[in-house]
């Protein structure tokens, strides 16, 4: 599926430093198009692992793909940093963006993240998640919330994998799911 989405990099302040964000912006800016999306990578992730999908997903709202604190080009968090710091960066990230609420693609361990997100803004953030690889007991905790879910294994997803892999009928599986409402 070929896409206009200018695909870009930048960095972000956080309360950690600089954030490396990969990023999608579809045609028309990002602004009054659908609702963004928040891709969160698993432990030791960067937002890379995400960018086979950045083109296709970004046609007609803006992608947002960070590198964790400490991982890729993103400066750390500190020692023993994990889903809770994790989450304190990226509603970092969101706040600067002035977003009001995100649809969010998680693989591995990024449920944890998703799911601590949550616990810092209950019922506002999070429209619509979509969970790939997830870790043991994160799935039954993400259908705990009042977010519309689905489970989709992306080809090649394993949480050692460097980048997604995903097929063109999964392609238009996150399309639909996250294309059907636009955001208020």
């Amino acid at each position: 599926m070929s896409s206009d989405a200018r695909l870009r990099r930048a960095y972000f302040d956080c309360r950690y430093g600089q954030l490396h964000v990969h990023q999608a912006i579809p045609p028309g800016g990002g602004f009054d198009e659908a609702a963004p999306l928040l891709c969160i990578p698993g432990r030791q992730g960067t937002g890379r692992f995400f960018r086979p999908l950045l083109g296709a997903l970004g046609a007609d709202r803006s992608i947002y793909a960070p590198d964790l604190p400490g991982c890729g080009e993103s400066d750390g968090a500190g020692s023993g940093a994990g889903a809770e710091q994790y989450a304190l960066a990226l509603t970092d990230l969101l706040d600067s963006l002035r977003q009001r609420q995100v649809d969010v693609l998680a693989h591995a361990e990024g449920a944890q993240t998703a799911l601590a997100i949550e616990k810092l803004r209950p019922r506002a953030l999070i429209r619509r998640m979509v969970l790939s690889a997830p870790v043991s007991g994160a799935a039954e905790e993400v259908r705990n919330l009042k977010v519309s879910i689905r489970e989709l294994a992306l080809v090649g997803s394993s949480p050692e994998a460097k980048e997604a892999a995903p097929d063109a009928r999964q392609v238009a599986e996150l399309i639909e799911f996250f294309g059907s409402a636009r955001a208020l």
